[in-house]
């Protein structure tokens, strides 16, 4: 269940009357890598496969679907526990990722932006230059983002990721309570279907934060636009990985913070 119904009370200035609320759910889902815990996020249930291989994906532990030997729910709990099983060369592979637990993905650990940012730099390549946008459309994309967020029209409480196609086709969108857990699950499900080569934009609810741009860099997507502005670390990551990063801007328009030669304009509007 993605959401609750919640009595509570309207005080609207002159008198309080009961209503009834919808709120979003928020479980923690506990993920296993090799029948040992890795990590506990928590999220608003839904996904959790995709979900799982998306963080995957992103944590560095996996690099393609057959990476996996096999990935579901563990028979204890139903729903809230993915087992994740690495085929034999995977496995080799993950292990100084799994033996590092959390360095990545949980950056409040006493180490420096500067030594994050290098050591992630070790892992991904910097973005290639072939794609490019119309600034306008793109920025049409962000701002119709709430028209793919029936959860968020209940609750008023999710955030929404949505991946684009070079065509600006709209591949996936997926909610959650967490902005990191939307993005990991709509990755998870192009990255489960074979698809995920295909994303080229994504579009945020929230701000940027280092952790997005991490997980977009690991997912190869460049660009990147969001309803709120990046933080200095995320934008620090994205120049190195040459990136896109722009967020609305007030009033109107966008705040571009690099890569600028990927969002393009017209002869017509330059004029």
């Amino acid at each position: 269940m993605d959401h609750i119904n919640q009595k509570s009370l309207h005080w609207n200035n002159e008198s309080t009357m009961p209503v009834e609320q919808k709120l979003i759910a928020e479980e923690p889902l506990a993920i296993r890598i090799q029948g040992k815990p890795y990590s506990v996020v928590m999220r608003t249930p839904g996904d959790e496969i995709a979900h799982a291989a998306g963080f995957c994906l992103s944590e560095g532990i996996v690099e393609t679907p057959d990476d996996f030997s096999s990935i579901g729910f563990c028979d204890e709990i139903e729903g809230n526990v993915v087992t994740v099983t690495l085929n034999p060369s995977s496995r080799e592979k993950a292990i100084p990722v799994l033996d590092r637990k959390g360095f990545i993905s949980q950056t409040s650990c006493g180490i420096c932006g500067k030594e994050i940012i290098e050591d992630l730099f070790q892992i991904v390549r910097p973005m290639d230059d072939h794609i490019s946008f119309d600034i306008k459309t793109a920025s049409g994309k962000l701002d119709s983002l709430s028209n793919f967020q029936p959860l968020r029209e209940k609750t008023r409480a999710a955030h929404a990721a949505a991946l684009y196609d070079i065509n600006m086709e709209l591949l996936t969108v997926a909610e959650d309570v967490g902005r990191h857990n939307a993005l990991d699950k709509a990755i998870g499900k192009l990255f489960l279907n074979r698809r995920l080569e295909k994303a080229a934009l994504l579009i945020l609810s929230s701000r940027i934060s280092f952790e997005l741009v991490q997980k977009a860099a690991r997912a190869r997507i460049p660009v990147i636009l969001a309803i709120s502005k990046p933080t200095a670390l995320a934008v620090e990551l994205a120049k190195r990985l040459n990136m896109t990063l722009a967020s609305r801007a007030k009033g109107s328009g966008l705040f571009i913070f690099c890569g600028r030669e990927r969002l393009t304009e017209s002869e017509k509007d330059q004029i």
